[in-house]
């Protein structure tokens, strides 16, 4: 077998489709995620806590020089700020996939099993109980 051919046999297979469509669904998902928390979600926050935007919240550990031949030296900081957006994204995702999760799960419970039907043994102990209960 050629491996062109063993190609098309492991795309034609049904996992690799669902895993792709999931990927494209999944990136797509994301951007709709960080513009919900970037634009709509972040800055009422922001305006509750008197008008700060997150995303410029730094830490700066080393203010910005210009060294003697004027070339100017960035800050070095840490940006939580947008550690802080990028958390409230992922719980975002998460709860979504917990509901996606549970809204499958339920489209996919069991009724449960009906009771086994009893031994033969036990079927004629209950007719010679009751033959001679009467």
């Amino acid at each position: 077998m050629g491996m062109i051919s063993e190609f098309k046999e492991f795309i034609a297979r049904g996992n690799v489709v669902d895993l792709a469509v999931g990927v494209v669904i999944g990136a797509a998902f994301g951007k709709i995620v960080t513009v919900l928390v970037d634009k709509i979600i972040m800055p009422p926050i922001g305006l509750l806590v008197g008008g700060v935007d997150f995303s410029k919240w730094v830490w700066t550990l080393k203010e910005a020089t210009v060294d003697a031949a004027g070339k100017e030296i960035p800050a070095v900081v840490i940006g939580f700020g947008e550690f802080i957006n990028t958390l409230i994204q992922f719980v975002i995702v998460a709860f979504a996939i917990f509901l996606l999760v549970k809204a499958v799960n339920r489209l996919y419970k069991k009724a449960p099993d009906a009771p086994a039907a009893p031994p033969e043994d036990v079927l004629l102990l209950r007719e010679i109980r009751d033959a001679l209960k009467k």
